[in-house]
């Protein structure tokens, strides 16, 4: 085990302590902070994401994120890992606002603890600032609402990501399990379309075709950013009929092709999506099934936003889309 490191100096007013219990295994939350794929997906406050994580979890490795902030401004975060020990415990230097010589302004010390709590996880972090130079006075006011939202989207994450304890446990037993949690919080719906699968996964996937058909009818779209792999980010604006303009932003979770999509929907409402394309013959069988974090917030989708027929608006839409590239 390595020696533990402390921080070379605390200062009461630029440290904070937050503790939070999360509803999953300690294995499964310590994982999500030492997998780069997983972390890319949680890691940093709301709106954020990370085109850029690299992660060497070992003593002496260093860490390497580029934070992107909902304006699509970059951050750099650098810094090294001090202390491992699974699934008990992570030390790591975090680093960021470097100058023109390339010199880190910040330098935060961290530790977080995973322990057990009645089946569920008791995290503490306790965040010190060991260095703030000029330019840092705004990053020291909002650590305590960055650092909570970081672990709100966590709490998410980590809620949904029921595969990572075992990626391979996808037999049909756990199929049945999840989709009997997700009673009544879950929109599903399927359509036969006279197409291939290849075809049908190509119009979800690729942003040149998904910008013509998707969203409801008289929608337009603008796709910002499509980077269809695991982390990958979908940021785009669906632009309504009555000229209100709807940002969306999406994270990948797991693709399969020609076989599925799983993804998030990050903006609000917050849901998860997953889309299977099966062959039936010469066309093509797609399920799509969303499943809320509440069955309230279902509701309130379904009755506000006339979700149900939403999707089977857009649905039409690729169907039409998919007919006259047939034709044609």
């Amino acid at each position: 085990m390595a020696p533990k490191v402390e921080p070379a100096r605390e200062s009461a007013e630029h440290q904070l302590k937050i503790t939070r219990v999360f509803d999953a295994p300690r294995e499964v939350v310590f994982k999500a902070w030492t997998d780069p794929k997983l972390l890319a997906q949680w890691w940093g406050p709301k709106g954020f994401t990370n085109p850029v994580c690299e992660l060497d979890v070992r003593p002496g490795g260093a860490i390497r994120v580029h934070m992107r902030g909902p304006d699509g401004t970059v951050y750099p975060m650098g810094g090294m890992f001090h202390e491992i020990v699974e699934p008990e415990r992570i030390v790591f230097t975090s680093t960021a606002h470097e100058d023109e010589a390339g010199e880190p302004q910040l330098e935060v010390f961290n530790t977080v603890t995973f322990a057990e709590h009645n089946g569920k996880t008791m995290l503490t972090l306790h965040a010190v600032v060991v260095k703030s130079g000029p330019g840092t006075d705004r990053a020291l006011a909002g650590m305590e609402q960055g650092w909570t939202e970081t672990l709100e989207r966590l709490e998410r994450f980590t809620s949904t990501a029921k595969s990572m304890r075992d990626d391979s446990r996808t037999d049909l037993r756990n199929e049945k399990e999840r989709a009997s949690s997700t009673a009544g919080r879950e929109i599903s719906v399927t359509r036969v379309i006279n197409a291939s699968r290849e075809t049908v996964f190509e119009m979800w996937t690729n942003p040149k075709h998904i910008a013509e058909w998707w969203g409801p009818q008289g929608f337009t779209n603008t796709i910002e950013e499509m980077d269809v792999r695991p982390g990958g980010v979908w940021r785009f604006v669906m632009h309504g009929p009555d000229g209100v303009d709807y940002q969306n932003e999406i994270v990948y979770r797991e693709v399969v092709r020609p076989e599925r999509l799983v993804y998030s929907h990050l903006s609000e409402p917050h849901f998860d999506v997953t889309v299977n394309f099966a062959e039936q013959g010469d066309k093509t069988k797609l399920t799509l099934r969303m499943v809320f974090e509440s069955a309230e917030l279902r509701d309130k989708v379904a009755e506000e936003f006339r979700a149900l027929e939403g999707v089977n608006q857009t649905l039409d839409r690729l169907e039409e889309l998919v007919k006259t590239n047939r034709k044609s």
